[in-house]
């Protein structure tokens, strides 16, 4: 490798390279039309992902927090219901149930999955208990027969953040329709990436589609005449323009991280504990996470070496300075092991096969020194 030569973590230029001239055709069709909010183009991807999600609906909000938000305002719990949720999420996860009022319990991770473990959920379950919100991390589906069953058995909600695996399935079913609602994040880095902040949430049930179209526009049905408390909340009319073009390319997206995965999978060192997949699955790799006691001496080693990598996530929620409220003196030694020896390693779409080769060499080279 040429010294100059930097291998990026993700490159957003080089990712969106190849729908550049669809982008520009939707963004003069979108100037020339004049309809900049809730137009044609929100309706026309709120159709194409409920579609490929295999559910009924799908409603476009303004990013992945509010989708998670919004499903759970939607559900209409008692204020201050306790909502279980994984002790190792982004904090999004668990600001949304906060900012809906509700109390996050966490709940500790399977260390082999780094999904929510459903041995560990039932003895968090109180009388306030009224939902389960699960996390698809990194782009694998969390073990949703055991979760749904518990959910079943306890008469609770499930709300599941599908903000990194969008795809993904468990036994041929996709990742979103395994509870009442999934949240979706468009973010640019994700595999499903718009060109800004984008977000939505797609249902099977009818009254909360019409419900939370209400609540993404200020709890309005009709115009002026507002039925709930909402949000301005709604995805632009130019990121779902964006959006139309991308969704059909995701499996292809898919396929080419999965098949960097494989890659990483079969010539990384056994020095690292690598991802496991779980039966019957296919894990998206939004993230290609490994886990090691060096992790920080790595960081830096690839960095040294012109390789950028990312830690998702270096602060565990319940170490959060602004989550001390909720969590002060509580500890949770897996998700607190995860935090501390996670990495990851480049897997965008704009990753090629050399790189993450290249990448190999180098961590082997590391451990083998």
């Amino acid at each position: 490798m040429n010294h100059t030569d930097k291998i990026l973590y993700e490159n957003l230029n080089k990712l969106n390279k190849e729908f550049e001239a669809e982008f520009q055709e939707k963004f003069n069709t979108f100037l020339t039309n004049g309809w900049y909010v809730l137009g044609n183009e929100v309706k026309t991807f709120e159709e194409n992902f409920a579609q490929y999600c295999g559910a009924k609906y799908c409603v476009g909000v303004a990013n992945g927090l509010d989708a998670l938000q919004l499903g759970i305002v939607a559900l209409d719990f008692p204020k201050q219901s306790e909502i279980i949720v994984p002790s190792n999420t982004y904090i999004a996860t668990i600001l949304a149930i906060i900012n809906a009022g509700h109390i996050p319990v966490l709940v500790e991770p399977n260390l082999q999955t780094y999904n929510l473990d459903p041995h560990l959920v039932e003895e968090k379950i109180t009388a306030k208990t009224k939902a389960i919100m699960v996390v698809h991390l990194y782009g694998q589906i969390a073990q949703m027969d055991k979760i749904v069953s518990l959910a079943t058995k306890h008469k609770l909600e499930i709300i599941e953040d599908c903000a990194q695996a969008h795809g993904a399935t468990l036994k041929e079913k996709k990742a979103g329709t395994f509870g009442t609602i999934g949240a979706f994040s468009f973010y640019p880095t994700k595999n499903l990436g718009a060109l800004g902040d984008a977000g939505a949430i797609v249902t099977s049930n009818e009254t909360l589609f019409e419900k939370l179209k209400a609540l993404r526009n200020y709890g309005s049905e009709k115009k002026y005449y507002n039925k709930y408390t909402g949000l301005n909340s709604r995805l632009d009319e130019i990121q779902a323009a964006f959006l139309n073009v991308k969704l059909s390319a995701l499996d292809k997206i898919t396929s080419h991280k999965r098949k960097l995965a494989q890659i990483y999978n079969e010539k990384l060192t056994e020095k690292v504990i690598k991802p496991s997949e779980i039966k019957d699955s296919v894990h998206v790799y939004h993230i290609y996470n490994i886990r090691t006691e060096k992790r920080d001496e790595l960081k830096q080693y690839l960095l040294d070496n012109n390789i950028f990598t990312e830690i998702h996530y270096p602060v565990s929620p319940n170490h959060q300075e602004g989550y001390q409220t909720y969590f002060s003196g509580l500890h949770f030694p897996i998700s607190e092991e995860i935090h501390r020896t996670t990495l990851s390693l480049p897997i965008s779409y704009a990753t090629t096969v050399e790189e993450v080769e290249q990448v190999i060499n180098k961590i082997n080279c590391f451990f083998n020194n």
